[in-house]
């Protein structure tokens, strides 16, 4: 096989998008990998990667941002590249596509449209997506996402339509009904058994209402869970270090001892 010629860096962002276009076509032409490739073996490691993005931005690494970026980039243009094969779409398509759905969706940037704030460009933004043919303003929401995820985009889209509280008082009361419900249900002190079906569903109820009142508070919900995981996996691998330090094993010591590393590892 010949040696390829290795494509310049490019000097602007129309140079090196060409430049990874031309890479990507050698690639699938000549990688024994990279030819065997299709839309579903890509999709598990695009997810991954998407992971990997999200974990470097809650990092604040923008080494790593820039990395990955880069690595969902190749995936984009993989796929693209591989429609092109089957006369599917190719990626002029793929960027007129996105340009011009940009530019339909923004009404008050580029037509008569007057907007007064962020709130009426996504209601806008709904009442667009119902005009184009969308059955319903939560269609676009998709089936796969985690569930805390999904809450909040159902939570977004509807109001985008006007379907919300007016205060943050109102969804911290129905968050406190959602919370007296749970107990209601979990029949704490009377000795019944717990119907755990009807738990769960008032448990589900009580999530839903707090992932609600974090949009009122301008909170994501997704963040601030994930961010107290990694708190939480901090000060529990430091338990673990001192633990060991002393020979000891976690499942061999009380609550109390533990605590106290616990207590140490939240000052530092």
């Amino acid at each position: 096989m010949p040696v390829n010629t290795i494509p310049p860096s490019g000097a602007t962002p129309a140079e090196s998008f060409e430049r990874l276009l031309t890479i990507m076509n050698t690639l699938r032409e000549q990688c024994p990998w990279d030819k065997k490739q299709t839309m579903e073996t890509l999709r598990h490691l695009t997810i991954e990667e998407t992971y990997e993005l999200s974990d470097s931005i809650l990092e604040g690494d923008m080494t790593e941002i820039k990395k990955e970026l880069g690595d969902i980039m190749l995936h984009l243009v993989f796929y693209t590249r591989i429609a092109s094969e089957s006369k599917a779409f190719d990626i002029v398509e793929v960027l007129n596509g996105i340009c011009d759905k940009l530019i339909h969706r923004h009404p008050h940037i580029y037509g008569d449209v007057v907007v007064d704030d962020e709130n009426d460009v996504k209601r806008n933004w709904e009442q667009l997506k119902l005009k184009e043919g969308n059955r319903s303003v939560l269609g676009g929401v998709p089936v796969s996402l985690p569930a805390l995820v999904k809450a909040s985009r159902i939570q977004e889209k509807a109001r985008g339509v006007g379907f919300d509280w007016d205060k943050k008082e109102q969804v911290w009361e129905k968050v406190e009904e959602e919370l007296r419900e749970f107990k209601e249900e979990l029949n704490v002190g009377n000795g019944e058994a717990v119907d755990k079906e009807k738990a769960e569903a008032e448990f589900g109820d009580l999530l839903f209402s707090l992932i609600n009142y974090a949009r009122f508070i301008d909170i994501n919900p997704e963040d601030a869970l994930e961010k107290t995981n990694r708190k939480f996996i901090k000060r529990f691998q430091y338990l673990e270090s001192q633990a060991k330090e002393l020979g000891k094993n976690l499942k061999d010591m009380t609550l109390a001892e533990m605590d106290v590393f616990w207590n140490q590892a939240k000052k530092l």
